[in-house]
């Protein structure tokens, strides 16, 4: 093994600690400003219409929450990948755009059978609902917010 070889090893070994340390770090941050887990069961509380609540990092990582447990989830497993992938991406693009027109508080998509609101967490995370079709957008959207500043530290 030459030098260069050697050095580019160590180098990507030294990336990948701190990617992981980096990770951490995030948890952590997680763990101390919000428990999230909480805000993700209040908001599947507020009713039986309420589908999906979870929270996910930047790389498309569920931090917390998920499906109702008494609900059938309409996506397969590479489907909701999919789409929360397409979630973070539109979430980001939301950002570049924010300089102009101010920071986006949430967008909605409504499909044949659901609703779906991401819900824009400060910079880091992004809070995925899902609603049955015919629940109230004012209300789902003023009930996760209001739970939202009630969760803060």
């Amino acid at each position: 093994m030459n030098l260069t070889d050697f050095i580019l090893k160590e180098l990507y070994i030294i990336h990948a600690w701190i990617f992981a340390l980096f990770k951490i770090l995030i948890l952590l941050h997680i763990l101390y400003v919000m428990d999230h887990e909480k805000f993700c069961n209040d908001i599947l509380a507020i009713g039986p219409k309420i589908r999906f609540a979870a929270i996910y990092d930047e790389w498309a990582t569920r931090v917390c929450g998920g499906m109702r447990p008494d609900v059938k989830n309409l996506l397969s497993g590479r489907a909701e990948h999919e789409l929360v992938n397409l979630s973070i991406l539109d979430w980001k693009s939301r950002k570049n755009v924010s300089k102009w027109l101010g920071k986006t508080k949430y967008a909605m998509a409504e499909y044949d059978k659901i609703r779906r609101f991401s819900f824009y967490l400060g910079d880091d995370y992004l809070l995925l609902v899902s609603t049955e079709t015919d629940y109230d957008i004012n209300l789902t959207v003023n009930n996760v917010i209001n739970l939202y500043y009630e969760n803060q530290n």
